[in-house]
């Protein structure tokens, strides 16, 4: 019999973030899985952005408090999200997630127990391809993801379908985030954290449906907002400098140690 890490010592205020458009069947199993959590989140926040289905009516029917923002994009649609939250640790997922019964308490549990990182972000797999096709699919897609954000970051990305990041840190930054552009709005508030800041990639796992990878309609658009928010961040901090930035401080202090006299 395999034993579970204990529970969290201290109560903590958490927020869990959807945004939806048109997804109420994907919906409701995202809220049935959140309602079944070893950490209960204090609150579930949906953002219903512009949705012509039942999507709203079935985050209110599981109890979620529902944030209409009008203007389509997934950026506005998850910075309202942000915006009203009220837990001290804010969770990311999208309508499609599937979570297991402790995904909450384990990615809280990443910034409970370590105060110096502003953020973690996790795995995932596509639970609607054949179970071969799936794993291999979620290992090259965010592998091939997380390698490339990296090397255009300076530092480890976010994953928007499983992430968390303290709502103190979202408060320090929501007026730089680019909230009305056709971006992705993970890598563009990895973008925005920066390379002072630490994001962490844990081992924590979302079921997430495959759509994303079908059509070339799904992918062209997918790469034209990564274009975006590439362009939109390089303008301001290009890759060179975010390189520089995250590591001539550690430079630096090796520098020192080498440096250092001996003591007699």
């Amino acid at each position: 019999m395999t034993s579970q890490a204990p529970r969290l010592s201290a109560p903590i205020s958490v927020s869990v973030v959807i945004p939806v458009r048109d997804d109420a069947v994907a919906l409701e199993e995202c809220l049935r899985r959140l309602a079944d959590q070893t950490l209960p989140p204090t609150e579930v926040v949906v953002v219903d952005n512009g949705s012509s289905d039942d999507s709203a009516a079935v985050a209110r029917a599981h109890g979620a408090r529902v944030v209409v923002e009008p203007k389509v994009g997934i950026a506005p649609a998850t910075a309202a999200g942000y915006d009203a939250a009220t837990g001290e640790i804010v969770l990311r997922c999208d309508a499609d997630s599937v979570p297991g019964p402790r995904w909450v308490e384990r990615l809280v549990r990443h910034l409970v127990d370590d105060p110096r990182l502003h953020a973690v972000t996790g795995l995932g797999r596509f639970y609607d391809l054949p179970r071969g096709l799936g794993r291999m699919s979620a290992v090259m897609y965010l592998g091939a993801y997380y390698l490339f954000t990296h090397l255009a970051l300076g530092h480890t990305a976010l994953w928007g379908s499983n992430m968390a990041f303290r709502r103190a840190t979202w408060q320090e930054i929501r007026d730089v985030v680019h909230r009305d552009a056709d971006v992705h709005d993970d890598m563009d508030l990895a973008f925005v954290l920066g390379p002072a800041r630490r994001i962490r990639l844990v081992p924590v796992s979302v079921g997430v449906s495959g759509r994303s990878l079908r059509g070339g309609r799904q992918l062209r658009r997918r790469l034209d907002r990564a274009r975006t928010t590439l362009a939109l961040n390089w303008s301001v901090q290009p890759p060179w400098l975010r390189w520089r930035d995250r590591y001539q401080p550690i430079a630096a202090r090796i520098s020192s140690w080498v440096t250092r006299k001996p003591v007699r």
